[in-house]
C-alpha cells in the first residue's frame, strides 16, 4: 500500500499544493530568473529542488512547490513558460506522483536518550549515518508526512542541527501528467 500524498497544515489550516516539474537549460541565472518571476508576482514557493536532468548535462530539473492560494496555476505556469530558457513544464497532481524529500538530523546523545531515540528511528524507518561519543547524525529519505513526524518525535531529544531538503517528485508509473 502506498502512502498517501502530504497537503500540508499551516496552523491547523489545509494548504494545497502545485508540484511543478520544469526542464531548464543548465545556464548561469536561470533559477535567479525562475525565483526572481516568483518574488515578482507574490507567488509563495513552498519547495524548491534543483539538479541536473537525467545524466543531460545541458539541462536541469527544477522541482517548485507552491502555494495554490497565492496564484492561479494556470497563471503561474504562464508566467514560467515565458522564460526563455524553460523548455518544459509538467503540473503533477499529488495523487499522480510519487514524492519524496531527505531530513538529515543531528540530535546529542547520552546514556539515558540512546534506547528512546534508537527506538523512535527504528519507528520512522531513519538510518544513523554518523557517530561521534555525544551525538548522531541521522537521515530520512521519505514522504513529507514522514519527514514532518519523525521531525515531531524528534522534538523531545536535544538537536543540534536539523535540516530538510526541498521535495522531488516523479509521475506515478502508468499514470499521465499534464504538460
Amino acid at each position: 500500500m502506498s502512502p498517501e500524498p502530504y497537503l500540508g497544515d499551516v496552523a491547523h489550516t489545509p494548504v494545497r499544493h502545485h508540484i511543478l516539474s520544469v526542464l531548464v537549460e543548465n545556464k548561469a541565472g536561470v533559477l535567479a530568473r525562475i525565483a526572481g518571476l516568483f518574488a515578482r508576482r507574490g507567488f509563495n514557493i513552498y519547495s524548491l529542488a534543483v539538479a541536473p536532468a537525467e545524466g543531460h548535462a545541458r539541462f536541469s530539473r527544477v522541482t517548485i512547490v507552491v502555494d495554490a492560494e497565492s496564484a492561479p496555476l494556470e497563471q503561474i505556469m504562464g508566467q514560467l513558460d515565458k522564460l526563455v530558457n524553460v523548455v518544459a513544464i509538467t503540473d503533477l497532481a499529488p495523487s499522480d506522483a510519487v514524492e519524496r524529500e531527505l531530513l538529515l538530523a543531528t540530535i546529542k546523545t547520552n546514556v539515558a536518550n540512546r534506547t528512546p531515540l534508537l527506538d523512535t528511528l527504528g519507528d520512522a524507518g531513519a538510518a544513523i549515518i554518523d557517530v561521534d561519543p555525544g551525538a548522531v547524525t541521522v537521515m530520512l529519505a521519505g514522504t513529507p508526512g514522514a519527514c514532518d513526524a519523525l521531525e515531531k518525535a524528534l522534538e523531545g531529544f536535544a538537536e543540534v542541527e536539523l535540516h530538510r531538503t526541498g521535495r522531488v517528485a516523479l509521475p506515478r508509473l502508468g499514470r499521465a501528467a499534464k504538460a
